[in-house]
């Protein structure tokens, strides 16, 4: 297994949420993504790619296309022979499996749940580095502001020139993450948790591992 396994897994789970919602719902229901979910500026590709995200319908054609190998590598960063070669060993250990209707991969979501929670931090440990600028994970990250006191400490980042936190580096999980969270408010808040579990302490793991639990089974 490859850390970007788990990247692609976490974006299969943020797609079929996308799904849910789409047969749920007509295109005027649907609600618009705050811009607060952002820790960086945002730019004209971020107001693009929402264009693009607010167009999509009901159309199951344009929906499978989502699953495609290029569009998978299109919106993690991750080239398209290593999303071929991560989809086929996450289906050979059970981590993913074809969605029998439609023909496309789908996530695991209670294997995976018991990976993130018992292996993660075991197989991609994690550690804070130097002070740099980038864009806020773990307790500095959006989804979980607020929820621990911090004690003063200095925030964790992603390193990116373009990020708006100035804190300790933390590598992401895979070397493209902060390309696939621009392009997915739910796939910045799903890596931001697992940072959190790979970087603290029991307590702050377990309310990552809630967080995380209801989020990749909300909706699914």
């Amino acid at each position: 297994m490859k850390s970007q396994d788990v990247g692609l897994l976490l974006k299969l789970v943020c797609l079929q949420k996308q799904d849910t919602q789409v047969l749920r719902n007509s295109a005027e229901q649907r609600v618009r993504v705050p811009n607060e979910w952002r820790d960086w500026g945002e730019t004209e590709e971020d107001k693009v790619l929402q264009k693009m995200q607010l167009q999509l319908t009901d159309n199951i054609e344009l929906l499978v296309e989502r699953y495609s190998v290029r569009a998978l590598a299109a919106e993690t960063g991750i080239s398209k022979s290593q999303v071929s070669l991560s989809l086929q060993r996450m289906m050979d250990v059970g981590l993913a499996k074809r969605d029998r209707r439609l023909d496309i991969p789908r996530a695991n979501i209670s294997l995976l749940l018991d990976f993130l929670t018992s292996g993660l931090r075991f197989v991609f440990p994690a550690r804070a580095g130097e002070l740099t600028r980038g864009i806020s994970t773990s307790f500095a990250a959006p989804v979980l502001e607020g929820k621990l006191m911090s004690a003063g400490e200095l925030p964790m980042v992603w390193p990116d020139a373009k990020g708006n936190t100035k804190g300790l580096s933390v590598d992401p999980l895979f070397k493209s993450a902060t390309l696939a969270i621009r392009r997915d408010p739910e796939m910045y808040a799903m890596l931001a948790l697992v940072d959190a579990i790979r970087l603290g302490q029991p307590r702050e793991r377990n309310l990552a591992v809630s967080m995380l639990k209801k989020r990749m089974e909300t909706g699914l």
